[in-house]
């Protein structure tokens, strides 16, 4: 008699199932913390939730995809179907790695050495908005326009550093 736990549909959508799951701990937080876009409360937390657990959670769907695609590869004959398999589990290993990374570091690289002019020889639109920051008698503005991809800029403002940030 068959284990139907170890059935190759079974075993299909236990890789399925760690597929989607991985999917959904690396691409829920990226669509909800993205740029220029409002989120809610619960959405918010519910992404940092899923972002602070992912690391095990895709660890345990990676293991787990792993053991499937082992027991798949033992009781599925058809050779389309193994490598179908075996993409699914490497996947599911790709984003157990891709989980690691913080992809807002790589969206937004911090201005580490800004660059400025005075504010005479500045051209921006009348209703452009800036970040201005001022240390006693010294100040600097940060355009919005640029901040908005940035998000951050370290700098040193009357011998104090500081980070403007939007």
């Amino acid at each position: 008699m068959k284990d139907p736990a170890h059935s190759p549909r079974t075993l299909a959508l236990v890789l399925l199932a760690c597929l989607a799951l991985s999917l959904l701990c690396v691409a829920y937080p990226i669509y909800v913390i993205r740029p220029f876009r409002h989120q809610g409360a619960r959405e918010l937390a519910l992404a940092l939730a899923v972002i602070r657990y992912r690391p095990l959670i895709t660890i345990l769907t990676a293991a787990t995809a792993i053991l499937a695609l082992v027991a798949s590869w033992r009781a599925q004959p058809l050779k389309w179907r193994r490598i179908l398999s075996a993409a699914a589990a490497a996947l599911v290993v790709v984003l157990s790695f891709l989980a690691r990374v913080n992809v807002y570091e790589l969206m937004f690289h911090p201005i580490a050495h800004p660059s400025f002019t005075a504010a005479r020889q500045v051209k921006l639109d009348g209703a452009e908005k800036v970040i201005a920051v001022r240390i006693g008698p010294k100040a600097r503005a940060y355009p919005i326009r640029v901040m908005a991809y940035h998000h951050m800029v370290n700098d040193v403002l009357g011998g104090v550093p500081i980070v403007a940030t939007y």
